[in-house]
């Protein structure tokens, strides 16, 4: 277990930044308003997102669907939990993405555990094209996700 420790440290670092910033965000921008940081590509934004990542599948008040979601999310930790404890402490890379993913996943579990939703507050857009909002987890599923196909394919760890 001892082996464990920096990816434990570092999935608590990445969940307390996550849930820091998703409270400063509820406490100084109103749901739905947008705070302008650099006009014409990024705001910071306060959107209650029912769905998953990017807000995919939301717009839902469906208690129903968020239990789903919410067990969806709990079982798919649970699967990238075990695949990080039985791939080899050796594979580095592989164990850097996978508590990337783990860090993102409980963050945005225990919004989805206290609120019902996710907050999603960061937006990038350019005139009328804009990326679907986003927050501290998003990114860190995301980059982990890009990570682990990374060293799969290669085959590198």
């Amino acid at each position: 277990m001892r082996r464990h420790t920096p990816y434990f440290i570092l999935i608590a670092v990445l969940v307390a930044v996550d849930q820091i910033t998703k409270a400063l965000v509820a406490g100084s921008v109103p749901k739905y308003g947008t705070m302008p940081v650099i006009p014409g590509f990024f705001d910071i934004s306060h959107v209650p997102n029912t769905g998953a990542i990017f807000g995919m599948f939301s717009g839902s008040s469906n208690k129903l669907a968020t239990i789903l979601l919410t067990a969806a999310q709990i079982a798919a930790m649970v699967m990238v939990i075990y695949y990080f404890f039985k791939t080899p402490a050796s594979q580095k890379g592989t164990k850097f993405a996978l508590t990337l993913i783990l860090s993102g996943a409980f963050g945005n579990l225990i919004d989805r555990v206290m609120h019902g939703y996710v907050i999603d507050f960061l937006r990038f857009y350019i005139k009328r094209y804009e990326w679907p909002n986003f927050n501290v987890a998003d990114s860190c599923i995301s980059i982990g996700a890009v990570l682990l196909i990374f060293f799969l394919i290669t085959r590198r760890s």
